[in-house]
C-alpha cells in the first residue's frame, strides 16, 4: 500500500479535523501518501482529489467543521455510481480509503468495499449511534455544547420563574438528550426511545412550580417531540411561561473538546495501521471500554451502542423534584 485516500461525509461533527490530522500524520509516518477527497463521495465522483502535504495537519485539531469540507450524496446508493467511484479510487492509485462519517457514510464505505476497495471507517457523527464503538467523534463536543446553553437558559428562567423547553439533535437516537439533560440536571428528558404524555408532562410541571420551583428544564430531543410546538402547547395547557430554545446547529460546530480531539486522533491513526499494519478491508475503526478495537462491517451491527435505559431511568429519577412522582407517572 503507497497511497491512502481520506474524506469526511455526511454531517460534520467536531474532532473530524482531529481524524483527518490523525490520518495525516500516521500515513506519512509510515511513508505513504495521502489524497485528500473533497465532499465526501459527492466530491469522489467529481474526483475532486488532491494530495495533500505534511503541513497540511498542522493547526487544524482544534478547529471544527471539516477541511475537507462534507456532503451528502443521494446518488452514491445507485451502484452504477459506486462501481464509478471505485474506478475513480483506482485511477488515483489509491489503495486504502478512510471514511469519517456516520451511518449513511459507513454504507457507501460497504459499497465501495463489495467493488473491490480495501476501505475503513472511522465514527463520526454528533448523535452517538454508530456501530462499532461506544463513542463517536463530535458526541462529547455536543453534550458540552447543549450544557452550555442550558446553564445559561436556567439563569433566565430562574430569573422569570419560567419552565423552558430546549429542543436537542437526535431524531433517531436520545443520546445527546440524555448526556446533556443528566449533565445539567434536567428535570425531564424527553427521548425516541420512551414514549411520553404531554398531558403527565404538564401535570408535573404544574406541581412542581407550585410546590415552589422557580425554573424547570425540559430537555427534548427532536425525535421526541417538536420543542416549539410542545411548549406552546404547555403555555396553553398549563399557566406555566414558558420558554422554547431550539439549539440546531450549533450543537454541530465549533472547537472540539479535549475528549473529542483525542478521540479523533487516535482513530485517525489507527486507521492507517488497520490499512497498512494489520492488512483490513473492510473495517469500523472504535473504541470499547477505551481500547482501539477493528470491526468487520458484517459484525459491526452486532456493537452498535443501544440507549441505555437504566441510566434514563436514573436522570430521571435525579430530576423529580418530589418524590412521589414515578418515571411512569410523570412520561
Amino acid at each position: 500500500m503507497k497511497t491512502i485516500g481520506v474524506l469526511t461525509s455526511g454531517g460534520d461533527s467536531p474532532g473530524m479535523n482531529a481524524a483527518v490530522r490523525g490520518v495525516l500524520r500516521a500515513a506519512f509516518h509510515h511513508g505513504l501518501s495521502v489524497c485528500g477527497i473533497r465532499q465526501g463521495y459527492k466530491g469522489l465522483l467529481h474526483e475532486d482529489i488532491v494530495p495533500m502535504k505534511p503541513y497540511m495537519a498542522g493547526g487544524i485539531v482544534h478547529r471544527g467543521g471539516t477541511i475537507l469540507k462534507t456532503a451528502r450524496c443521494l446518488e452514491f446508493k445507485e451502484e452504477n455510481m459506486q462501481k464509478k467511484a471505485a474506478d475513480i479510487l483506482r485511477k488515483h492509485h489509491i489503495d486504502g480509503l478512510v471514511v469519517i462519517g456516520g451511518d449513511g457514510s459507513l454504507k457507501g464505505a460497504e459499497a465501495l468495499y463489495r467493488q473491490g476497495i480495501s476501505v475503513v471507517t472511522l465514527p463520526g457523527t454528533i448523535d452517538n449511534d454508530m456501530p462499532g464503538t461506544d463513542e463517536t467523534i463530535g458526541f462529547d463536543s455536543a453534550v458540552n455544547t447543549v450544557l452550555q446553553a442550558v446553564h445559561k437558559i436556567r439563569d433566565t428562567a430562574s430569573s422569570h420563574d419560567r419552565a423552558a423547553v430546549v429542543e436537542v439533535m437526535g431524531r433517531h437516537a436520545g443520546h445527546i438528550a440524555l448526556a446533556a439533560g443528566l449533565a445539567c440536571g434536567a428535570e425531564y428528558i424527553l427521548v425516541p426511545e420512551v414514549p411520553f404524555s404531554r398531558e403527565k408532562l404538564a401535570v408535573s410541571l404544574e406541581e412542581q412550580m407550585k410546590a415552589g420551583r422557580t425554573n424547570s428544564i425540559v430537555i427534548c430531543a427532536e425525535g421526541a417531540d417538536d420543542g416549539r410546538a410542545l411548549g406552546m402547547w404547555l403555555k396553553e395547557r398549563t399557566d406555566i411561561d414558558i420558554c422554547m430554545t431550539n439549539l440546531g446547529y450549533v450543537q454541530r460546530g465549533g472547537e472540539p473538546t479535549a475528549r473529542d480531539a483525542i478521540l479523533g486522533g487516535v482513530l485517525g491513526a489507527s486507521a492507517v495501521e488497520a490499512l497498512t499494519v494489520h492488512g483490513f478491508t473492510h473495517h469500523v475503526v472504535g473504541v470499547e471500554r477505551s481500547r482501539v478495537i477493528y470491526t468487520p462491517y458484517e459484525q459491526a451491527e452486532e456493537k452498535r451502542r443501544t440507549f441505555s435505559r437504566p441510566l434514563y431511568d436514573l436522570a430521571a429519577m435525579l430530576g423529580a423534584a418530589q418524590d412521589e412522582f414515578s418515571i411512569e407517572e410523570k412520561f
